[in-house]
């Protein structure tokens, strides 16, 4: 190619490049490995990283999945299905999306779902531009500080050249809510096109939700609903908050049968109420007939910019994690309304064992006195960082440190307990944590006592 082109090297190839724009060589590149040894070496680096025992939490949480999800997902006719928009030549993975829509609208208590999108935090920042779009008139939105920080700041990204501003709503230093005395005070008395209410919170706390939705739809607002669709099981669904319900909601779907797996990729679930759906991004499946009166699936309500027409689409959101929503779909059809109950409520029921482990130790007591669901926060007597260290020393991921993002909780710990989790696991953290407590308080006094 370079002697066509007449170019004698790479780097002259790319000499437009400025040198100081270059990346150097790649060092300690292995030789080159046939299969066998390949195989060899991955397994050996994969032994490397050990067994956890896992109690983080944080948007990421480690569920049970059923050998059968991914034994079926993987199968060819799932794995490598291409967007479907030929409907008369991908009549499998149309209806697997609609059986998906029929189960999270139930989930939801919405009426219409998509099919999906990329991820949670991206998600609620496409809830935002739907709801703006739907209200016409305002551009600013209330967000509670105790939506996840990460999910805010990737949210802030994609709507910030929009002209659309974010208001931050405190919560409530005894409680962990969120009220709605402050997002009235987040709102400084203008109009909002939307409030967001987490449910749970990033602390794992539960919000009033009936007292915040009703509160913004008296002001003409929208409801954003950001819920764990886990806890969607055991609470009550996002399409009966308040009064009249909430007017979209969202989240990560990584619950339902998406393995932990270096952070991704996971999918983000959107539902609505009918009279928005013209509004909603991304796919939707709908049921038809054929000529002939069959029954069939087919995409719907899209206009055609929505795939080849950026600059008048109102999403371009055209394809997603279609792989991810099959593995959901397989996942909710094998554990049933029931089942994913009975996982919600065994969570809620490790956890509560967990911190009452916890915080039977000297110097470690719950940050808030709010009902959680799966994690919760925990103020330690010394700095989390290296308690953590420690832990992790030990095999034991203990948790994340708040102290970056919440700083005025002080030696603030989030901790979560999933299903997964038994009592001698419980029983392990607990043991762990009051020995590496207690060897911090011998140094500390021997400390004092050299001064």
């Amino acid at each position: 190619m370079l002697a066509t082109i007449g170019a004698r090297s790479i780097d002259e190839l790319f000499d437009e490049i400025p040198p100081e724009l270059r990346a150097p060589p790649l060092a300690d590149t292995l030789p080159a490995l046939n299969e066998m040894e390949i195989t060899r070496l991955m397994r050996d680096r994969a032994g490397r990283d050990g067994s956890w025992l896992s109690f983080l939490g944080a948007g990421a949480y480690e569920h049970h999945i059923p050998a059968a999800v991914w034994q079926i997902v993987t199968r060819g006719e799932f794995y490598s299905a291409y967007t479907p928009y030929q409907p008369e030549a991908s009549q499998g993975t149309l209806q697997l999306l609609y059986e998906y829509q029929t189960m999270m609208t139930s989930l939801t208590g919405l009426a219409v779902t998509n099919a999906s999108l990329y991820e949670g935090a991206s998600a609620l920042a496409e809830a935002m531009l739907m709801a703006v779009r739907a209200h016409r008139s305002a551009r600013r939105i209330v967000v509670p500080r105790a939506v996840h920080p990460a999910w805010r700041r990737v949210a802030r990204t994609i709507v910030r050249n929009q002209g659309i501003e974010l208001l931050e709503a405190a919560y409530d230093r005894e409680t962990g809510q969120t009220t709605p005395a402050a997002l009235e005070a987040a709102a400084r008395g203008g109009d909002i096109a939307a409030a967001v209410v987490p449910q749970a919170n990033f602390f794992g706390v539960l919000e009033p939700v009936d007292e915040l939705t009703d509160w913004a739809q008296a002001r003409g607002a929208h409801v954003i609903a950001l819920a764990n669709p886990v806890a969607m099981a055991l609470l009550k669904p996002p399409g009966e908050w308040g009064s009249k319900g909430a007017d979209i909601a969202v989240g990560d779907g990584q619950p339902l049968g998406a393995p932990l797996a270096g952070g991704g990729p996971y999918f983000g679930f959107m539902a609505c109420r009918k009279d928005l759906v013209r509004q909603m991004p991304g796919r939707i499946v709908g049921a038809t007939t054929d000529g002939e009166g069959r029954p069939g699936f087919v995409l719907t309500l899209q206009a055609r910019e929505q795939h080849i027409r950026r600059s008048k689409a109102t999403s371009n959101i055209c394809t997603n994690q279609g792989l991810l929503v099959a593995a959901a779909t397989v996942h909710m059809a094998l554990l049933g309304p029931e089942g994913l109950a009975r996982v919600a409520r065994a969570c809620h029921a490790n956890t509560l064992d967990l911190v009452s482990r916890l915080t039977a130790l000297a110097g470690v007591r719950r940050a808030f006195s709010g009902t959680f669901f799966h994690e919760t926060v925990l103020r330690l007597p010394r700095p989390a960082a290296p308690v953590l260290r420690a832990l992790k020393a030990q095999g034991i991921l203990g948790g994340l440190d708040l102290a970056g993002d919440y700083p005025e909780l002080g030696h603030a710990l989030l901790v979560c307990a999933t299903e997964t989790k038994d009592a001698g696991d419980l029983a392990r953290y607990a043991e762990q944590l009051a020995r590496i407590l207690r060897k911090g308080t011998r140094r500390s006094t021997r400390a004092s006592r050299s001064r």
